[in-house]
């Protein structure tokens, strides 16, 4: 059950109380500089594990300035549509609302899902090294993107990718009970992106484990973390 700490009180409290229960995730960015940005990849990596937890999701874009930059930003970073939001009633069924909201701002009724600032620059970024750098922090935590971080994140992409695109070519072999229950008490932790990241750096050098294992390991945490990572699967060894 994914806990999400609850920005009005500092809880944690359930994202999706009701099972099977529609749950609606709404993203306020206030412009499209990199904070904003990362309040739509908060919203987007909700969307993607209630999903995973098989609760249907309703997910909108509400308010804010230069929505067609913020849109296509996203878009390039990974995250899935979003609904115009804004002058909705209670959708069918719905049984919670998630508000996801840059530090300090303000929401209507519902959890609020605090996302804290990110400082750099990052104009011209590869959008999917972007998105690993931003991954790599906790959400309520202050991140700093630039050349270091973001040549770090390039290069460990384009490894993981390699590999994963190598370990497909073994037999493949089911993902440990004990490695898929860490993947998911990570993101079910406040969505710890930061924490399913050390399951796969321990997974990739685990000489209990098959290659054919890693492989599946990975295909399933990126349904989560969105970093496209099988993108490289049948070109040349």
């Amino acid at each position: 059950m994914l806990r999400i700490t609850d920005a009005r009180t500092g809880e944690p409290v359930d994202a999706a109380p009701a099972r099977r229960g529609l749950t609606r995730v709404e993203a306020h960015p206030q412009g499209s500089d990199p904070t904003n940005l990362r309040v739509l990849l908060v919203a987007d990596l909700l969307v993607r594990a209630l999903e995973l937890g098989g609760t249907p999701v309703w997910a909108l874009l509400t308010g804010g300035r230069r929505q067609a930059e913020l849109r296509a930003a996203g878009a390039a970073l990974g995250a899935r549509p979003f609904e115009d939001g804004g002058g909705f009633g209670a959708g069918l069924g719905e049984a919670q609302v998630l508000h996801v909201v840059s530090e300090g701002g303000t929401a209507p009724d519902g959890v609020r899902v605090a996302v804290a600032p990110v400082h750099g620059e990052t104009d011209g970024a590869d959008p999917a090294a972007l998105r690993l750098a931003l991954l790599a922090r906790p959400r309520s935590e202050p991140v700093t993107v630039g050349p270091p971080a973001l040549d770090a994140a390039a290069d460990t992409l384009d490894r993981w990718r390699r590999a994963v695109a190598d370990w497909a070519r073994r037999p493949s072999r089911p993902i440990p009970d004990t490695v898929r229950a860490e993947l998911r008490t990570a993101w079910e932790d406040d969505l710890d992106t930061a924490g399913v990241l050390d399951v796969l750096r321990a997974v990739e050098t685990d000489p209990g484990l098959t290659d054919g294992a890693r492989f599946e390991t990975y295909a399933y945490a990126d349904r989560l973390l969105g970093l496209d990572l099988t993108r490289d699967l049948g070109t040349p060894a």
